[in-house]
């Protein structure tokens, strides 16, 4: 693309300006009123302007300045030319008027129950990339699972007059005028696109890999009794461990109890396992977060991990394969749940109620990630049960 941008007389002497000589023009020199001005410090040209300088229909240029989808059918030269001449000319499109034209306001809600590293964060990544591939601006509030400030959010995102809402890892049971997404959410609620983990493949995945492994006494750390995601998950991996032969002890399940994303959580849920005197040799956690601070507390109590105890997190958030020892686990898609939210959101907000096809439900598939956490059982050493003795 040549560094110089010759606009049209016409175009020019619309805007007051007189052009001298050639030279100047080649030079985006102007002189409005005998004074010698740049191009670029003129006040911002309009549409119409800039598709007469690029010798294109307004419609065209309208596609390509507003990243609209058709924009993708107009040539790739085509779209440099008129971003360059935006860039240039400093073009800016009219915000508020591409609202009222499509009666949208290119703004989407999204509910989380919190923010710090971990789960939540990771699907907003997906969220992100989706929305701002495609235009739009989001607002984000958390709720800590307070069910009123569930209630007073989504009220405040209708009268900011979003396209449409995306709830996080959140209780839903609301339906709503505007298209409505939830990412781990289990209620069947009219007009809501629900994406959701295959929990009963998931548990099978993570059972039969700790069975062949030789575990049959495996300790669990369920969820907060308030996350969308703690029963499915609970009666999938019950199920499937009666199916497998597998005997759960009560004495080996754990549940986080606070309101907290913090790995402290699983650190105090395990010491209370290890105090229970009921040995085992694997440890299946809720997330990724409680089984790092499982191993914390297993290495406290002179318990190595996998050598003595094998730990399997759940989700594999980034962090997951960067610990001292990198953390086997079932990993969830977070980042493409959020992107297949955002999309589903989208597309009903812009359909129309007969072409509308975004499925209710869509499933997604969990995958094992195997790291250093986990190994064979060492049935001869039996380090467990000597452990518990000397502690």
């Amino acid at each position: 693309m040549e560094s110089h941008i010759e606009i049209p007389n016409s175009v020019l002497a619309r805007r007051g300006y007189r052009v001298r000589h050639c030279a100047a023009v080649r030079k985006n020199k102007l002189k409005p009123n005998g004074r010698s001005r740049s191009v670029e410090s003129s006040r911002n040209f309009g549409l119409k302007e800039l598709a007469d300088y690029v010798g294109l229909a307004p419609a065209t240029v309208s596609l390509v300045m507003n990243g609209s989808p058709v924009a993708d059918t107009i040539a790739p030269e085509t779209r440099k030319m008129i971003l360059a001449a935006a860039r240039k000319l400093n073009y800016r499109p009219n915000f508020f008027a591409r609202c009222l034209r499509t009666r949208r306001s290119f703004t989407i809600g999204v509910i989380v129950p919190e923010l710090s590293e971990g789960y939540n964060v990771t699907v907003l990544s997906g969220i992100e990339d989706h929305l701002l591939q495609e235009g739009y601006f989001y607002l984000v509030a958390s709720h800590r699972f307070k069910q009123d400030l569930i209630d007073e959010y989504t009220e405040l995102f209708l009268h900011r007059s979003v396209d449409g809402l995306i709830a996080v890892n959140t209780p839903w049971h609301r339906g709503l005028k505007i298209p409505v997404a939830t990412v781990s959410s289990h209620h069947t609620v009219a007009g809501v696109t629900r994406i959701v983990l295959d929990h009963h493949r998931a548990a099978e995945i993570a059972l039969q890999y700790l069975m062949d492994l030789g575990h049959r006494r495996i300790a669990f750390i369920k969820g907060q009794s308030f996350v969308p995601d703690t029963e499915v998950r609970w009666k999938a991996i019950s199920e499937v461990a009666r199916q497998m032969g597998l005997t759960i002890s009560p004495k080996l399940v754990g549940q986080i109890e606070d309101n907290s994303p913090s790995p402290h959580l699983g650190y105090c849920v395990t010491q209370t396992l290890v105090a229970s005197g009921e040995p085992f040799t694997a440890l299946f956690a809720f997330n990724d977060v409680s089984a790092m601070g499982a191993i914390r507390a297993l290495d406290e109590c002179k318990l190595r991990v996998p050598d003595d105890v094998s730990v399997l997190g759940f989700d594999d958030i980034e962090s997951a394969s960067y610990q001292t020892r990198s953390l086997s686990t079932v990993r969830q898609p977070l980042k493409e749940m959020g992107r297949i939210a955002a999309e589903a959101v989208l597309r009903r907000a812009q359909a129309t109620d007969k072409n509308d096809s975004t499925p209710e439900e869509i499933v997604v598939s969990p995958e094992l990630i195997e790291r250093e956490t986990t190994a064979v059982v060492h049935r001869a050493r039996k380090p467990y049960e000597t452990v518990l003795e000397q502690g």
